[in-house]
């Protein structure tokens, strides 16, 4: 009888081990799975301040970015897509049914867009005689040095301006809250708001390498842009005598 009741415990201790052992794993497992910045750089355990703070100092480190997405102002809404860094910028600019090039070498900014684009203004009446539609031909897909006192000018460069744009979208309205971890791409981020519900903007920064901001959605529907290729170097260089002309008068507004 009494080695019979052993034989039972001991049935029952070597059952017990593989459940114990199960219950162990899953449990670290469970553990592990549920701490989303397992893999990260760790940024996701900040405070939303941090993180804010964090971004904007990788931001103003880098030699370049990329900025794609559409701006809205009281000027009007602009679809953009810049190449950007300390000395200039280049890319394209969509204000309403037009669309733009911009190349800017320093203080030298250029302009370029086709034979569409400047019969649209001469005919709106936005150039003088100079801008003619029969003279758009000669501009189409040509580089418009635009001058510094014209009054197009800062209009156009804000548009190029890395520090200046950065500053702008790294300005969350309101106290800031961490909110979910997310994705922008194929890059894990994790996003702050400001302000109630994210009514003072959103920003997405990435928990993968450098906390770069990858995403930004302005205060009040102003726009949301993506920001990429941080610190890829690109050429920059004003475009040849053949590929420019001059316009001669003051530009339209565009």
């Amino acid at each position: 009888m009494t080695s019979t009741l052993l034989s039972v415990r001991g049935r029952a201790r070597r059952a017990a081990l593989p459940v114990a052992l199960c219950a162990g794993l899953a449990a670290a497992l469970t553990a592990c799975a549920s701490d989303p910045d397992e893999g990260t750089n760790g940024v996701g355990k900040l405070s939303a301040t941090e993180i804010e703070n964090k971004a904007r100092t990788a931001a103003d480190g880098a030699d370049a970015v990329r900025l794609s997405g559409t701006l809205v102002s009281k000027g009007g809404s602009y679809k953009i897509d810049m190449k950007l860094k300390g000395t200039g910028g280049t890319g394209t600019v969509t204000s309403q049914n037009s669309t733009f090039g911009l190349l800017r070498v320093g203080d030298d900014l250029f302009l370029k867009a086709d034979a569409g684009f400047w019969s649209h203004k001469a005919q709106s009446g936005a150039s003088g005689s100079g801008g003619s539609a029969s003279a758009a031909g000669k501009l189409d897909d040509k580089y418009v040095k635009v001058p510094s006192d014209d009054p197009s000018y800062q209009q156009l460069r804000g548009f190029t301006e890395k520090s200046a744009l950065l500053k702008d979208m790294l300005g969350l309205q309101g106290a800031l809250s961490k909110g979910d971890h997310a994705r922008v791409g194929s890059v894990r981020t994790v996003r702050i708001a400001a302000g109630k519900g994210g009514e003072g903007g959103t920003l997405d920064v990435s928990l993968q390498g450098t906390p770069y901001p990858l995403r930004f959605e302005r205060a009040g529907g102003a726009g949301v842009l993506e920001l990429t290729d941080w610190n890829q170097d690109f050429p920059l260089a004003a475009p040849a005598k053949g590929a420019t002309v001059d316009y001669g008068q003051q530009l339209p507004k565009t």
